[in-house]
């Protein structure tokens, strides 16, 4: 899609800039057409523009911690977690680590460990998976990664956001996909969600922004919204 960037600078950083960050918050960044769909032709790409992509670089600078559900790894092509040279001076200028770390979902740990996402990572990865998981592959993916075991048959999305609190990453930013969004979701630990609507109606039967979620029904409230050509980028928290 084509378009204009949101805002200038001050405005992003006004509208999505967390005040504590040593208070943990956990948001996540998704985009949808008008009529639901989270995907055009399987992939999310299809759905942004350039106001969409500035929010998105924005919240990753923001972030210490990027987190993934593996199958969106691998769909979208993932490199390594590595911010350009913009962002990486503004954090050094607000005493922060030159890159967030990229956290990597996973329960059956279908991953490649020589991947770019781990070999061009300017920080190691964490990969968070479950007890049940595959012993080998999680002695194969230690070699690359911090390996964190969060549950015993599933991962478990409260005793991941608290692994990673642990290690000292409080501000965290989950990417989707939407399985792992609708974990989120339904345990019920999804403090913020920022929602591009892109100006498009897909049809046919593209998954939602959540999926395999259980009901729930939690309000949010409208805390900042942003606008450029027919793109609405919304700013939702508990």
């Amino acid at each position: 899609m084509t378009g204009q960037p949101a805002s200038e600078e001050a405005v992003l950083l006004a509208t999505y800039q967390v005040l504590d960050r040593s208070r943990p918050h956990l948001r996540a960044n998704m985009i949808s057409s008008l009529d639901g769909a989270a995907t055009h032709q399987g992939l999310s790409g299809g759905l942004n523009g350039p106001a969409d992509k500035q929010v998105f670089d924005l919240l990753r600078r923001l972030a210490d911690v990027v987190i993934v559900g593996a199958g969106t790894v691998r769909a979208e092509g993932y490199g390594g977690m590595r911010l350009d040279e913009a962002d990486v001076a503004w954090r050094r200028a607000q005493g922060l680590s030159d890159h967030p770390v990229f956290a990597i979902v996973s329960g059956q740990l279908d991953l490649d460990p020589t991947s770019p996402v781990f070999t061009e990572a300017p920080v190691v990865p964490v990969v968070l998976t479950h007890a049940g998981s595959p012993t080998a592959q999680r002695t194969r993916l230690a070699e690359v990664a911090e390996v964190v075991v969060c549950g015993e048959q599933e991962v478990d999305p409260a005793a991941m956001r608290l692994a990673l609190i642990e290690r000292g990453l409080p501000q965290m930013l989950t990417e989707g996909g939407p399985h792992l969004l609708g974990s989120l979701v339904g345990a019920g630990v999804l403090d913020e969600l920022c929602l591009t609507i892109s100006p498009v109606l897909e049809g046919g039967d593209a998954i939602r922004i959540t999926r395999d979620a259980p009901p729930v029904h939690s309000t949010m409230r409208l805390t900042g919204l942003l606008h450029a050509d027919d793109m609405v980028m919304l700013r939702y928290q508990r």
